[in-house]
């Protein structure tokens, strides 16, 4: 819930954002998995 309620805060749809990210998590490299948090995520292709 902690990780819907900041992509809010950060003015993200909830559903848009976690839809995202589930998608990008299987190919992501750990190295990088800073950039999935509400905070520093940017939208991919949600289309």
């Amino acid at each position: 819930m902690s990780l819907l309620h900041t992509a809010k805060l950060n003015g993200y749809d909830p559903y848009q954002y976690l839809k995202d990210v589930l998608e990008r998590l299987p190919t992501q490299p750990d190295s990088r998995i800073r950039e999935l948090l509400p905070y520093c995520w940017k939208p991919g292709n949600t289309a």
